[in-house]
């Protein structure tokens, strides 16, 4: 490999610089030399040589096998070991430390330098076939991972696919045996629950795929300037159709906002959250949205004036599947902020609950707006 770095460990400096002045010549570039192991330790700190050449014998209170087996640990540099002891004990040594060459004095500069090729090579090939192992490890856990959410997503839909599944078995029985016995208004009404019970399970459906999505990174974030005023403006026409006669407040600390966000994203987080506000709080009962800008940030401040969030289900408000315990029967499939959480940590942004029972819910997204 031409200009590969190597650090010299040797305290004779004659040899030393023997050493050097030919590497030079085969293109290596000598980024130092040392006499003591301490020495080198610092100086791969600083000059990050892609491999060392070490005298096992050195000045200073560690060898050269003591400094090679310290700046393997720390910077997995390999190390050639030089040395004009060849006994046993000192091989094995040298060998314990994961060593990649050991040549003995007085050498010849050309098997210095093969010494030196078949090194970096082995390194390389090494570190080639760790970093395999590691993604294919990395891939064996994502792999994992999806499907551990995929078995959860089953078993969880499952369960709540029950309720709407009975209640569209009853109507319909009830439609099917005892139609002559119903009245118009008791058909309606088993037609109606038919209709509630079909809409709950696509919503579920929905909500699962979208949050499956989501964690399994199939849906990115790519952000693009958006004027905040206007489509926040926007958000709050369409949930005027949603929401019929709620009054929502909206106010902004300039009449143009810009930031940098994903336009689809944003929707899906503030049309559930605002959702929520009207969904859980009295028809009649006003709801607060502001939107204002900072330096560094975009934030969302939505206020409502309804059934708040007990204390014990706001530290599991946004797992899978929960709803607080004072719900009742207002209909919910308990994803909704799971999603609206997966979207937030995709923008690199945090969402806040500050709530009291029965007096409201005031919810606080912080987004990056650059």
């Amino acid at each position: 490999m031409e200009f590969s770095k190597i650090l010299i460990v040797e305290d004779e400096l004659i040899v030393a610089k023997s050493i050097a002045r030919n590497l030079e010549k085969f293109n290596y570039q000598v980024v130092g030399t040392a006499i003591s192991g301490e020495e080198a330790i610092s100086l791969v700190e600083t000059k990050h040589p892609d491999l060392i050449l070490m005298d096992i014998f050195l000045q200073g209170e560690i060898d050269g096998i003591q400094a090679a087996n310290l700046i393997w640990k720390s910077y997995k540099i390999p190390v050639i070991y030089l040395t004009a002891n060849a006994d046993i004990s000192t091989v094995k040594q040298a060998k314990s430390t994961g060593s990649f060459g050991y040549i003995l004095k007085p050498f010849k500069i050309q098997e210095l330098q093969a010494t030196i090729e078949i090194a970096l090579s082995k390194y390389q090939e090494q570190t080639k076939t760790e970093n395999d192992l590691r993604q294919a490890n990395k891939l064996r856990q994502e792999a994992e991972r999806l499907n551990q959410l995929k078995s959860e997503y089953i078993a969880i839909a499952s369960h709540e696919f029950r309720t709407p599944l009975t209640s569209i078995l009853g109507s319909s029985s009830l439609l099917e045996n005892y139609s002559e016995n119903l009245s118009e208004t008791q058909k309606i009404k088993h037609f109606q629950r038919i209709q509630r019970a079909v809409k709950e399970m696509n919503y579920l459906l929905e909500d699962i795929l979208l949050l499956e999505n989501a964690q399994s990174q199939k849906i990115s974030c790519h952000p693009k300037e958006i004027e905040l005023v206007k489509f926040c403006t926007q958000i709050l026409d369409e949930l005027d159709s949603l929401h019929p006669g709620r009054n929502i407040y909206f106010s902004h600390n300039d009449p143009e906002i810009y930031a940098k966000l994903d336009s689809g994203i944003l929707r899906h987080i503030l049309v559930n959250l605002l959702s929520n506000a009207c969904k859980y709080s009295a028809p009649d009962s006003p709801v607060y949205f502001q939107v204002t800008l900072n330096q560094e940030s975009a934030i969302f401040q939505i206020q409502d004036e309804g059934i708040g969030i007990p204390p014990d289900d706001l530290e599991n408000l946004c797992q899978t599947f929960h709803r607080g315990k004072n719900v009742g029967k207002i209909p919910g499939t308990g994803l909704g902020l799971s999603i609206v959480k997966n979207f937030i940590q995709m923008h690199q942004g945090n969402i806040e609950f500050h709530s009291i029972v029965n007096s409201g819910t005031t919810v606080i997204v912080t987004l990056p707006s650059q």
